[in-house]
């Protein structure tokens, strides 16, 4: 998955007229850019692959939480938007590990390491999938399995 991708498919979204598409693709574009410029670099360089998953995993997530607080407040009308475009980020994201496979990561780990603080388990399952587990669904497996 690179950036070219993006550009290709926000052609696409724009012929077909898909404004939300168009629109959180067009949000990628910027936020890689503001990334670039961020790390001191000229916008027309490009991330690597685990900065770019990296960024993607953080857009995700802030449309997550957006959903939810809109949720709380009552606007269920906002908290679907977000919804929607929480999926197509997602669509450009790696598969990601199952919920089995985080568990049985999970186990292997605190065996390896039965006097580990659960923040250092969560860190070492999250770095065995190389950044691609989900922290959220990490945290809960690994409090299940030390309880």
């Amino acid at each position: 998955m690179n950036i070219e991708t993006i550009k290709s498919d926000l052609k696409e979204a724009m012929k077909a007229k898909d404004s939300l598409k168009s629109s959180v693709l067009r949000s990628i574009m910027s936020a890689y850019t503001n990334e670039l410029i961020a790390s001191a670099r000229k916008p027309t360089d490009t991330l690597d692959d685990k900065e770019f998953i990296s960024l993607l995993k953080r857009l995700l997530k802030q449309r997550k939480e957006s959903a939810e607080q809109f949720r709380a407040g009552g606007r269920k009308d906002l908290a679907e938007k977000e919804d929607k475009e929480a999926e197509i980020i997602s669509d450009y994201l790696p598969e990601q590990p199952s919920k089995e496979e985080i568990e049985k990561a999970a186990k292997e780990i605190i065996d390896e390491m039965p006097d580990a603080q659960t923040g250092q388990i969560i860190g070492a399952v999250i770095k065995k999938f190389n950044g691609l587990a989900d922290g959220s669904l990490v945290k809960e497996i690994i409090e299940e399995l030390k309880s």
